[in-house]
């Protein structure tokens, strides 16, 4: 271990720690050779032929503007590096930075790179994780659990968090979509003061279901049903990744047992018939009745989770305050924070609230052709008092803001099918709206959502609504304020002001 605070001190193999530097541990295994300006360890410059074999860093690194972190890469003052494993040698010359993040240039090794975010990538070639490493640089493996520094604007997609936050302690960064002023950050609780009277928000009241589910082929073998969507006349509809568990990274997970229509199958217990089987994508026909079938469910299931967080979570923790109906494969996480305090402030500023139900999908399978045609169709409901709503709503001249992008597809679908003739159609349907920067909304003026990187799926969804280089500023001032883009982290609301 090396003290927390060290002025000019050395330690684990000859690693400079500047004061105020904090190092949990560092492991290397083999010795790691400095030149007279040579650093190493957790935030210092390696020099041309320097080995480090493993560095661990469970814990918090402040470091000042000039500050150096997680093996070469540049940090600024406040940033986190939780953990970086590195288990191959890294040359690099002396103005070398690498891994987390470093840009590398055309003809760079990188043999494999695994980070929670998105990589962005410029006509010079960007990669292990975005940091700049100089040509005939190579990284063997690194892993990145948490936030790293944004960097310049630009430069990179911003390291956010990845860990939960508690509903009441929700942070909101506010976009502007038209005017000129900056993305500022507020309390979640503030949203009331943040809308007007006469604005209308509407959220998902889907509750959240068990839908990861144990099973086995017919041979025995093991596997995991994942619902993607309500269970319906004793039907289950979802994907199936093979033996493991949440802790390991859903792409990585062996595949699934082959299966075909008509092979029988267990789900929780339960014997069941294939249906219809597209790779992974399954439909399954359970054999009992309505009442074992869902106590069997919520007995065996589990929530869907992923590999950021290694505890399982409780049922209860990802369920809204307001959750109905179990419609919901994941989440409808926009809503977590919404609290009941925070609905009734809403009502007492003269803000409507109203509810749908939108059948909120998985956000991954394992599979990278399914994952790229995400979110797939799904199902909502919008109730004839929310149609009214939102008509009444826009006759005051008050805006409809979404709590979630599932509230904005379910919205504007019911929109397309109502023509010209009305606003919005009440009812049931099939919501296969895919959102975008050339997306053009009817009905929805404004949005809350969670917090998330060029490179992901729901940052496209939110380019909807605000142009790309205002959202990636505003996801630059979470991660410099620290804030989470876990599910169950901070939020972002997309409004005109």
């Amino acid at each position: 271990m090396i003290p927390a605070a060290r002025q000019r001190g050395r330690g684990a193999a000859g690693a400079h720690i500047r004061g105020g530097d904090r190092v949990d541990e560092v492991g290397a295994d083999s010795p790691i050779a400095r030149g007279g300006a040579g650093r190493a360890a957790a935030g210092v410059q390696v020099r041309g032929g320097d080995r480090v074999d493993e560095v661990g860093v469970d814990s918090p690194i402040a470091r000042d503007a000039a500050g150096r972190g997680a093996v070469g890469v540049q940090v600024r003052g406040g940033d986190r590096v939780h953990e970086v494993c590195l288990d191959r040698a890294i040359d690099r010359d002396a103005a070398g930075r690498g891994a987390v993040g470093v840009r590398v240039r055309s003809g760079d090794c990188v043999d494999e790179a695994r980070v929670d975010q998105a990589i962005d990538r410029d006509a010079a070639g960007l990669g292990a994780a975005g940091v700049q490493v100089r040509g005939g640089d190579r990284v063997d493996e690194v892993r990145v659990d948490r936030a790293i520094d944004p960097g310049a604007p630009g430069d990179r997609a911003p390291g956010l968090r990845s860990d939960e936050v508690p509903r009441h302690a929700v942070q909101l960064v506010v976009v502007d979509p038209d005017g000129d002023a900056a993305p500022w950050i507020e309390r979640f609780a503030a949203l009331p003061r943040l809308l007007r009277a006469g604005d209308l928000v509407v959220v998902n009241d889907a509750a959240t279901l068990p839908a990861s589910l144990p099973g086995r082929a017919a041979d025995g073998s093991e596997l995991e049903l994942r619902l993607s969507g309500p269970v319906e006349a004793g039907r289950l509809s979802g994907v199936l990744l093979g033996p493991g568990d949440h802790r390991t990274r859903t792409e990585h997970r062996a595949p699934p047992p082959r299966v075909e229509r008509g092979d029988r199958v267990t789900v929780a217990g339960l014997p069941a018939t294939v249906l219809a089987a597209t790779g992974r994508r399954v439909e399954l026909a359970v054999h009992c009745d309505g009442d074992r079938l869902w106590q069997t469910l919520y007995a065996a299931g589990a929530p869907v989770q992923y590999a950021h967080r290694s505890e399982r979570l409780a049922l209860w923790s990802v369920q809204t305050a307001y959750a109905g109906r179990p419609w919901a494969a994941e989440m409808p996480s926009a809503g977590r924070p919404l609290t009941w305090d925070t609905v009734l402030a809403l009502r007492r500023a003269g803000i409507a609230v109203a509810s749908l139900t939108h059948a909120a999908g998985l956000s991954s399978t394992g599979d990278d052709a399914l994952d790229r045609a995400l979110p797939w169709p799904e199902r909502y409901e919008v109730p004839a008092r929310t149609a009214q709503a939102v008509r009444d709503a826009r006759a005051r001249g008050g805006r409809v803001i979404a709590i979630g992008t599932t509230v904005v597809r379910a919205l504007e679908a019911a929109a397309h099918d109502a023509g010209d003739d009305l606003p919005i159609r009440q009812g049931s349907g099939i919501a296969t709206l895919r959102l975008g920067a050339g997306y053009r909304p009817r009905v929805v003026s404004g949005l809350v959502s969670g917090l998330h990187v060029p490179g992901e799926s729901h940052f496209e969804l939110l380019s909807a609504f605000a142009p790309a280089d205002r959202l990636r500023r505003a996801v630059a001032l979470a991660a410099q304020h620290g804030l989470s883009g876990h599910e169950l982290g901070d939020a972002c609301l997309i409004v005109p002001a």
